[in-house]
């Protein structure tokens, strides 16, 4: 069996690992998803694989609508948690955006770009 959970210890939340990853992090696009990561390095250890999603009030005026796309964000990496590790590396700190004004009509359209997002840095 699968194991679909989205843990505490997974969620990047301390304000030095974040600033870490916007100082020292790789960016990569695809569609309206954008992705910032640090994989683990003997210069920048990293213990295990942790993920945020960030939704910019620019775009999105209502909390409402920034909080709709960060859940559906974050139930993209949680129901494909395994391409996700495959793609980046088991001990991987990244933060994934949602990088444009409109708003997803579906769950499916942000899952089918996440996806192809993992599977574009495979190739890399």
């Amino acid at each position: 069996m699968t194991n679909f959970t989205y843990p505490s210890a997974e969620k990047l939340k301390k304000n030095t690992e974040i600033s870490l990853l916007f100082e020292k992090g790789k960016w990569r696009s695809n569609g309206n998803l954008r992705i910032i990561i640090l994989k683990d390095k003997p210069s920048t250890p990293v213990e295990s694989t942790k993920f945020a999603v960030s939704v910019s009030k620019k775009y999105f005026k209502k909390a409402v609508h920034r909080n709709r796309i960060k859940r559906l964000l974050r139930e993209c990496y949680r129901l494909n948690k395994g391409l996700f590790k495959e793609s980046f590396g088991e001990k991987t700190m990244a933060m994934l955006f949602w990088a444009s004004s409109e708003m997803p009509q579906k769950f499916q359209e942000v899952e089918e770009q996440f996806i192809t997002l993992c599977q574009s840095m495979k190739k890399a």
